[in-house]
Formats: structure tokens, C-alpha cells, sequence
């Protein structure tokens, strides 16, 4: 069995969030994959399905960004499951938007999530780095996290969300190579935008004068054009 924890901050205010796109990773597997409805445990929204061959619980804390970690660790606790099943969905100011990287062990970079979770369980889980870019000043991150994602962003953020669902069932079975290989097939990969339909060219005239009329001559059409 596997836990699949997205990170983000409970409440309608925050849905569209930069920081929130933890939580759209997780909607996304569970449309996409006929995960069961959610339901409230561990402090967390959690819903329950089957990635290939896997088990896997989908969580969303409730908790806020910064106590992830109680509700991540109340859901590992319960399971008997160690870190090696635990896979962390969260934002990566410093990766461009649009990009995903995996990533075992390592530093919380300032990410109060992920700070939380390795406060209660430590380092060793997998993250998955879902690049949203940097604003450009430390001073405007919190601002820029916290706010929602532009109208420009829509089509970069749907190729992710897409590919990282479309390599659920890879990961899930810790094949990382074939969640990247996943993840490239499925992006970009919208219907195009319909083409316009070309206006029917007009048939050429081809008709004829009537059997009782006698072909005009050239000198005739000349003197019809001055009446």
C-alpha cells in the first residue's frame, strides 16, 4: 500500500492557490483513476482506489500547510507503513512552471509542509516537485503562493496535472523512469483548437443560353455592354 499526500490549505479561499497545487494533483488522480468519494480521517480528506496493481489512499490535510505532518503521520501510523511508502505532492518555486521532479530525503527548503512532515516522521519520504517558478524577490513568496494561479498559467498547469496523473500508477509502483516517460506522453497533448471551416467556393458558371436563343457574337456582347 502506498500514501499519496497532497499539500495545500483547506477552505474555499485558497482552492486556486499556487500553494494549493498539491490538492489539485490529488482531485486529479482520483477523477481520473474512479478513486471512492472523500471522506474525513486523520484530520485529512482521504479517498481509497487502485493505481495498476497498487494500493493506494489519496490524502488532502486538513490541518493547514504548516501541521501537514500530524495528519500524514496519524494515516502512516494507522497502516503499519514506513516512509518508503509515502509520496509527498507539493509546490517548487524553484523549478519553472509546468516542471516535475522526483526527489528522496533531502532539506524541507523552507516548504512548512514539508518541514511539518519530516518534524514527525523525518526526511526519508519521496516528493514530488511540481514547479509553479519564483516570483523573483523573497519578499514577494508568500503573496505570490498564496494567491491564485493567472489565467496565462491554465494551459501549463492542465499538461501537468494530466501527465502526473497520467504516471500515477508508475510511481505507485516505483517505477520512476516510466512516471517521467508518463508524464511526457501525456502532456501537451490537448485537442486543438478546431479550425475554421473554409467558405465553399462558388461553382463556376457553366450555364448555357437557352436552346432557342443563338450563341451572341462578339460584336452583339460589345454593343449590350453600352445600352
Amino acid at each position: 500500500m502506498k500514501i499519496f499526500a497532497g499539500l495545500g490549505n483547506p477552505g474555499a479561499k485558497y482552492t486556486g492557490n499556487r500553494h494549493n497545487i498539491g490538492f489539485m494533483v490529488m482531485d486529479r488522480i482520483a477523477e481520473d483513476h474512479g478513486f471512492a468519494p472523500w471522506r474525513s480521517k486523520f484530520q485529512a480528506l482521504v479517498s481509497d482506489g487502485t493505481l495498476g496493481n497498487e494500493k493506494v489512499l489519496l490524502m488532502k490535510p486538513q490541518t493547514f500547510m504548516n501541521l501537514s505532518g500530524e495528519a500524514v503521520a496519524a494515516a502512516l501510523r494507522f497502516y503499519k507503513l514506513d516512509l518508503g511508502e509515502l509520496v509527498v505532492f507539493h509546490d517548487e518555486l524553484d523549478l519553472a512552471p509546468g516542471k516535475v521532479r522526483l526527489k528522496t530525503a533531502g532539506g524541507h527548503a523552507g516548504h512548512n509542509g514539508l518541514r511539518s512532515i519530516q518534524q514527525h516522521l523525518g526526511p526519508d519520504f519521496t516528493r514530488v516537485r511540481l514547479g509553479i517558478g519564483h516570483p523573483g524577490h523573497k519578499d514577494r513568496v508568500v503573496p505570490y503562493v498564496l494567491s491564485d494561479f493567472a489565467r496565462a498559467d491554465q494551459d501549463w498547469l492542465d499538461d501537468l496535472l494530466r501527465g502526473v496523473s497520467g504516471g500515477a500508477a508508475q510511481l505507485a509502483a516505483g517505477d520512476t523512469a516510466g512516471f517521467g516517460n508518463a508524464i511526457a506522453l501525456n502532456r501537451g497533448t490537448r485537442d486543438p483548437a478546431p479550425r475554421p471551416k473554409a467558405k465553399p467556393k462558388s461553382p463556376p458558371n457553366t450555364a448555357q443560353p437557352p436552346d432557342n436563343e443563338a450563341p451572341r457574337s462578339p460584336l452583339q456582347k460589345l454593343i449590350d455592354r453600352f445600352r
